[in-house]
Parts: structure tokens; sequence; C-alpha cells
């Protein structure tokens, strides 16, 4: 179960910025620059930061909150009283000098009205302490009216928060409910297949399980490697780029250890083999069949920055492939998960098996179903299902 910190609140600052002059943020492996307010004196502030941590990691989502008069950009800065490491941000750049931290604003989310926020968040780890920070500052100014720290909790495998795109997708290259589907057999858009071998496993149309509507594709998925069973779309995604996917998706069995996967997609840079997506060693994970890398790696550090895939219950999966450069990025919900997110820079126990291979993957096909390679029986249920070149929400 995830485990969030109470939000601490800090209010009641003055921040006094003279107009021309500059910050310079700090050093920390090259030189970040820091922008510079507009703030009057008389403004204030407010700083939620709420944890998630997991054995050894971390991930931190921060709102700012501008009290004040408006203001143009905006610094961030605090000591970590542990031995608390920032790996990564998301909306905003982040650097660590020791214990300290500076958060720059990432330019979009710089500029902020009275009353106005800017979300962001930040992934790090840690060995021995993960004590929440209290001496947060805004371009130098320290917030006062700080509260006590409080204890992160118990750890969790919860990922990090991101901003939720719109949930609309107009505009998709798909976008069903599959209520067009008529009888209990997938039929004109969505066609049943078996990408190697076909066994017991089957995919019919349900009128019983829906997320939305009355109809969800079900597939009985069966253990071992010759049961493979999907149903594919009949579009071509070969033109699309970069490629969004949501689903929802509900499950009856948890993910086994042995590699099992519940998304495919034919990849025209792998030669048509698959790109796939799905899970090993309890966690969801990313696999490249030609070589069958896996994201993240199936250490117990790197699985342990994936995330479950809960049962009994839908979820809303999203995914993005970036067909350019090869980026990679995995929502549970609005939760991003950090194990499923490879943004090219080299990151331990997350992506060292799948950077061996530059060539940025092109997704010609979806198909969704069930594929194992050794034990694991699951039952599962797929519905409001688009696929687009832009962001698309849950």
């Amino acid at each position: 179960m995830r485990t969030l910190v109470p939000r601490l609140r800090h209010r009641s600052w003055v921040l006094a910025v003279l107009a021309g002059f500059s910050v310079v943020g700090l050093l920390l492996a090259g030189f970040v620059a820091a922008p510079v307010s507009s703030a009057a004196a008389d403004s204030g502030c407010r700083v939620d930061y709420t944890v998630n941590q997991w054995s050894g990691g971390y991930t931190a989502a921060i709102k700012v909150t501008n009290l004040g008069p408006a203001v143009t950009s905006w610094r961030l800065t605090w000591t970590y009283g542990g031995d608390q490491q920032v790996t990564s941000a998301w909306n905003a750049t982040a650097s660590q000098s020791g214990k300290a931290v500076t958060v720059t604003d990432a330019g979009w989310n710089g500029a902020l009205a009275t009353g106005g926020s800017a979300d962001f968040g930040v992934q790090g780890t840690y060995q021995s302490a993960n004590p929440t920070p209290s001496d947060f500052a805004v371009n130098g100014v320290s917030c006062g009216g700080a509260t006590a720290p409080t204890d992160p909790g118990t750890p969790t495998t919860t990922p990090p928060t991101t901003p939720p795109p719109s949930s609309g997708c107009g505009g998709a290259v798909i976008c069903t409910g599959f209520e067009d589907q008529s009888g209990t057999t997938p039929s004109g858009a969505w066609q049943f297949m078996a990408p190697d071998c076909q066994g017991t496993g089957t995919v019919t149309v349900d009128t019983s399980v829906a997320h939305s509507g009355g109809k969800s594709i079900r597939v009985d998925g069966k253990a071992g490697y010759c049961n493979h069973a999907f149903v594919a779309t009949t579009a071509d995604l070969s033109s699309v780029g970069p490629v969004y996917i949501r689903m929802w998706v509900r499950h009856t069995t948890a993910l086994p250890a042995g590699h099992v996967a519940f998304v495919s997609m034919p990849d025209s840079s792998q030669g048509g083999k698959a790109l796939r997506i799905g899970g090993q060693n309890g966690a969801l994970q990313w696999n490249r069949e030609i070589d069958d890398a896996t994201l993240p790696a199936q250490s117990p550090t790197g699985v342990a920055q994936s995330a479950p895939l809960p049962t009994g219950s839908w979820q809303c999966l999203r995914f993005m492939v970036d067909t350019s450069n090869g980026h990679l990025d995995t929502w549970l919900g609005d939760q991003q998960v950090p194990g499923l997110h490879q943004d090219g820079v080299p990151t331990a126990d997350i992506d060292q098996q799948w950077l061996s291979r530059t060539t940025a993957p092109r997704p010609t096909g979806l198909r969704l179903g069930w594929e194992s390679y050794g034990g694991g029986d699951d039952t599962l249920w797929f519905d409001d299902v688009a696929v687009g070149s832009a962001p698309i929400g849950c």
C-alpha cells in the first residue's frame, strides 16, 4: 500500500528581489542558471512536499504555490538531513551539492500569478535515512514558519506523480471502448491472433465486465510459451510518432516471477519482432524481443523501482515511445513509474541492458493479450484503448 507523508505547508515568507539582478545556480557537474523572480516584498508562498519511498529509493511530489504578487520565475532550495541524493527531476531542473538541493523552473511553468502554483518532482536514492526537509527557500529567501519534518513512513514501490494530460482522445488514431463489437468473437478493427503459436488461450468480447459502456475484451491467458492469445488492431501505426498509448486493464492474478507480456507491438526496427510490455519478478517491465533486454534491469534494486499491477480493479496504463530518439515512459494512473522511464541517460539498475541497442523503436501495430514464458495463468480485460501522437490521459 502506498504511504504518503502528510503535506508540509510553509507560509508567510518575505521575498525581496532587486530588478536587473540575476541569480546563478549551484555548481554540480556544470552550471545551472537560476531565474529571477519579480515578486514584491510582501509576497508569500506555500510548499507541499509529499514523499513516496521504497527500500533505497524515493520520489517527492512538490507543489510551490505563489501567495503574493505575480512572479516570472522561481528557484526553490532545501537541505537534506539524511544521505539522500537526487538522481532526476520532472517538470523542473534539479542539482545537488552535498546536502543542498536547488530546483529551478522548467521555463514553461516559471510564471506564477497570485494563487498560481507549479507542480514538479524529484527522484532519488538514500542508504540509511530519508527525513523530510524543512528549510525551503525561494530565490534565497527562507520560507518561514516551517513545521517539523514528518517521517516518510513505510517504504513502498509507488512511483512519482506527473500532471495528467486530457483524458479525451479526439484525433487519436485509435479510440475505442469496443462498443462496436458484435458477438463474442473480436471482429472488424480488432482481430484474434497468436503471434508465434496458438494453444488454449482465448480472446472474447465480454458484455458482463467493462470499465465504461457495456463491453470489453477478455483474455483468458494460459501459462506456457505456445499459448499466445492476442487481439490485434488492424490500424497501421507506422506513421504515428511519438506513440502514446492509453488503456484500462483489469486482471485477476498477480504478475508472476517469470516473464509474461500483455501488450505486444510489432516493431520495424527489430525486423517485425515485438516491443513488449508485461511483467517479471512481480513488477511491470518493458521487454525487447530481439535481444530480450528488459527495462528495468532485473536486479532487486531495478525491480524495486518498477511497480506491481494491482489485481481485481481497473487500472489506467499509459505508455510513450519516442520514435525519434528511443525514449520510453510509463504511467500507472497518473503516477510515472521510475523504473520504466528511459531518457537516454544511463541509470544504474534501470537501462544498462536497454541502452545496449541504440536504434529507436518503430511500432507498427498494437496487440493486447497474454503470453507466458513459464508459469502464469491470468484473466485480463481491456477497455477504453487509445493510441495517438499526443499524450492521452486517464
